[in-house]
């Protein structure tokens, strides 16, 4: 994208027709994202818990003094396992490293995770098991345009990523498009075939096309035998899915399934495209090895425009994971827990092997383990809004409450950092300059646009300052953000994600660089796969993954599935998207999403207000009545926090795995809510706090706040 703005005139923002990845297009997200630029509620000051327990202003030394003495006075009483950090997939690769490397060096803690876990977590482990190694596509998303066959399961990317669609039109002009999905959503109104499966059915369902695709004679026998190991043991495993059983766990017919499984191994070329639907699931990481073994099966990952990959929407979200703030990873995806990794990260980062700490805890974990005995009593938040992100949002705030310092570093006041002691001012993303990887694996540099406003600070100096207050000076002084990644380039060399090639004068120059790049004459590698996986022998892995039920399904007391997504207008906890008047004005509040022949059930009509209960918590949003849903199923956004909050119904069920909760599959109940003195007496609760600060004279530099957030 480019920036530009005229005398007076706040920023325009404009998609680069140059562009190889979005060709001039952008969804009303970015298109409105300079709004936030010069934002009437930006933050412009550190602000910091007072002694009547308010917000109030401070300035930068007080806050950063406050915090660093904080961190080793929790440090020194209860140890370093007290601490911990929770990193975003929003974060430039330069602040993901540089997060990474502060934890293990200057907290000297293992705990630290970040928001991707709820969002690609599965997909990668998937990948790993299958491939040995984790880049979102393995291929230019151009591809998706000449694939003869597309499949897209569980992703409304017509919605959560409107440019990505110009490719799935070019690619409908001459093949076929299959959309799996328990919604009929904008995007499966564009598929020739639209597979409405039961929510937390996926991976019956890709066993059952691998059976099909069995029966049908569509193995690539020379292909399997040539680049994988260990399909026999899958072959007898997925024969036990006969149609009958599948479709009585499913809802799709042997019908649907043998053109659809017709269309993918029939095609010269064919793709499978995932997204959050099957992957935020108890079993997610296991769905994502059904999805791996059907392509393999039928002879696509590696061939040109085939293969596998699942489509992220965070805008870091592939490098976020790649360089450290993951609770066991180390830059360029080497492993915390593997010695020769270690031994190369402590050799950049001038430490020894064994000060690093281990593998720590996932991201609904860490939250968990607030309030226990041995759980964090500290916690800093970049990019984050923890509290309207996390599943069984109820107990996420409480659990964080619970902390003894909570830092909140952010351009926003947010649900999050409603409940912090110190909330620190970040610069926004066109103010300093940064390197972004997509999900292809293509690097890319993002320049400095405009000058930040007075009073705000990046994250990079913040973990820089903090680290000199914390006597750790020597590795964090860095003259600007390119040595920071120049440092990273080192800590990667070697790696599966190698960016050791990579430069910003590169960068700067071209359409960014896809990793592996392991030299500065390297042309980097936009397709993985074509000769070889990353594994010793170069093969690919197959893996037996057995059906099991969602971890929890509707009985008699809570009747009906309940799942989430997004809406266009918004992204994730909406904590930005919300504050933008266009934005909110087109989506003002969530709406439940329900079937006609249900509603009149249970007697509700459009626009009513119908409470839903699961066993954590409960919610009232407005109906909308669509034929577009199973009459088995509820439907809401999660972009709302407090009384509107999804994701206080949402079970925090984990894939053993990938630690990803089971964000889109839980069991309610739904009742029509009657009047207003009804919702007074089932929200009889105080209201959560508002987004205001009460400012007050500065503190001083001695004073500690002794009150908490109302919780």
């Amino acid at each position: 994208m480019t920036l530009s703005s005229s005398d007076g005139a706040l920023p325009e923002v404009k998609a680069d027709p140059e562009f190889p990845v979005n060709r001039g297009q952008m969804c009303i997200k970015g298109f409105t994202s300079a709004a936030l630029l010069e934002h009437e509620a930006r933050l412009h000051t550190p602000l910091m818990r007072d002694e009547r327990g308010a917000l109030v202003p401070v300035s930068w030394e007080v806050a950063l003094d406050f915090v660093a003495e904080r961190l080793m006075a929790i440090r020194a009483e209860h140890g370093a396992e007290a601490l911990s950090a929770f990193g975003s997939g929003a974060l430039t690769n330069e602040k993901t490293y540089l997060l990474g490397k502060f934890v293990r060096t200057v907290l000297g803690t293992s705990l630290v995770d970040y928001n991707g876990r709820y969002c690609m977590s599965s997909a990668a482990a998937g990948q790993n098991r299958a491939f040995g190694v984790d880049r979102g596509m393995p291929f230019p998303v151009s591809d998706i345009g000449e694939t003869q066959a597309l499949l897209l399961w569980g992703s409304n990317c017509a919605d959560t990523m409107p440019p990505i669609m110009q490719w799935v039109h070019r690619q409908k002009e001459h093949g076929k498009l299959i959309v799996v999905d328990p919604r009929r959503t904008e995007t499966a109104r564009l598929a020739d075939l639209h597979l409405q499966l039961v929510p937390g059915s996926d991976l019956a369902l890709a066993n059952g096309m691998l059976f099909h695709a069995i029966e049908l004679g569509l193995i690539d026998e020379a292909y399997v035998a040539a680049r994988t190991v260990g399909f026999d043991a899958v072959r007898r495993e997925v024969l036990s899915y006969e149609p009958a059983r599948v479709e009585r766990l499913t809802g799709i017919s042997a019908t649907a399934m043998r053109q659809a499984v017709s269309w993918l191994g029939q095609s010269a070329s064919s793709m499978l495209l995932s997204g959050r639907g099957p992957e935020q699931q108890s079993k997610g990481a296991d769905t994502v090895v059904a999805f791996t073994n059907l392509m393999l099966a039928l002879g696509k990952v590696g061939q040109p425009h085939s293969g596998y990959g699942c489509i992220t929407g965070q805008g870091n979200g592939q490098g976020g994971r790649e360089h450290g703030q993951k609770a066991d990873q180390l830059p360029g995806y080497r492993y915390i827990e593997n010695a020769e990794d270690r031994a190369h990260v402590a050799r950049v980062w001038g430490v020894a092997p064994e000060s690093l700490p281990g593998k720590g805890k996932s991201a609904t974990e860490l939250v968990d383990a607030i309030g226990t005995p041995d759980g964090p009593r500290a916690m800093l938040v970049f990019g984050s809004n923890i509290v309207v992100a996390t599943p069984r949002a109820n107990n996420a705030r409480q659990r964080m409450s619970q902390l003894e310092l909570l830092v909140v570093c952010d351009s926003f006041l947010n649900e999050t950092a409603e409940l912090a002691h110190v909330v620190l001012p970040i610069a926004q993303w066109a103010e300093e300059e940064g390197t972004m990887t997509n999900l292809e694996g293509r690097v890319i540099l993002r320049r400095r646009a405009i000058d930040a406003p007075p009073g705000v600070r990046s994250d990079i100096d913040i973990l820089c300052q903090l680290a000199r207050r914390m006597g750790h000076e020597e590795r964090f002084v860095y003259p600007n953000t390119e040595a920071v990644f120049d440092e990273l380039r080192r800590a990667t060399a070697g790696a599966r994600a190698d960016y050791s090639g990579m430069t910003y004068e590169r960068l700067g120059s071209d359409n960014g660089l896809f990793w592996p790049c392991p030299d500065t004459a390297h042309a980097g590698t936009p397709r993985l796969f074509a000769e070889r996986f990353y594994f010793d022998d170069g093969k690919a892995r197959f893996h037996s993954v057995p059906y099991r039920a969602a971890g929890e399904l509707p009985d008699q007391h809570y009747p009906l599935y309940f799942t989430t997504g997004r809406y266009k207008e918004h992204y994730n906890s909406g904590a930005q998207t919300r504050r933008v008047d266009k934005l909110a004005e087109a989506k003002a509040e969530p709406k439940l999403q329900i079937h006609p022949r249900l509603a009149e059930r249970l007697q509700i009509s459009e626009g009513s207000q119908v409470l839903v209960e699961s066993k954590r918590g409960r919610v009232v949003f407005r109906a909308t009545l669509s034929v577009d849903i199973r009459p088995d199923t509820l439907f809401a956004p999660f972009h709302w926090g407090g009384r509107l909050a999804a994701n206080v119904l949402t079970n925090p069920a984990l894939d053993p795995i990938s630690r990803m909760p089971e964000f889109k599959v839980c069991a309610v109940r739904a009742r029509r809510i009657d009047g207003s003195s009804e919702l007074v007496e089932l929200f009889s609760d105080p209201p959560a706090p508002s987004f205001v600060c009460s400012p007050a004279p500065e503190p001083r530099a001695s004073s500690e706040p002794k009150g908490k957030a109302d919780a």
